[in-house]
């Protein structure tokens, strides 16, 4: 079970509670690749990469949703792409 903030909207230890909800899960999972055979220098470097690709997957989705409003915003008022 994962833990909810300790409160809605934001607040000044809203991070921390995030890592502390995270960390179990983050250590199951540490653990299991460990177990599986992978080294644990392997496994954080994996997951480096795997939050840098994810963080390049949402910049480049909110360029493409940037774009396409302003192509919605073209054709409503009446213009040609």
């Amino acid at each position: 079970m994962i833990s909810r903030p300790s409160r809605e909207g934001d607040y000044a230890d809203r991070e921390i509670d995030c890592q502390e909800a995270m960390e179990p899960g983050f250590q199951a999972i540490v653990d299991g690749m460990i177990e599986a055979g992978w080294a644990r220098g392997e496994v954080m470097r994996s997951l480096r990469r795997l939050i840098a690709a994810d963080n390049m997957t949402q910049k480049e989705n909110a360029k493409v949703e940037a774009e396409l409003a302003i192509a919605r915003a073209m054709l409503r008022a009446g213009k040609a792409l």
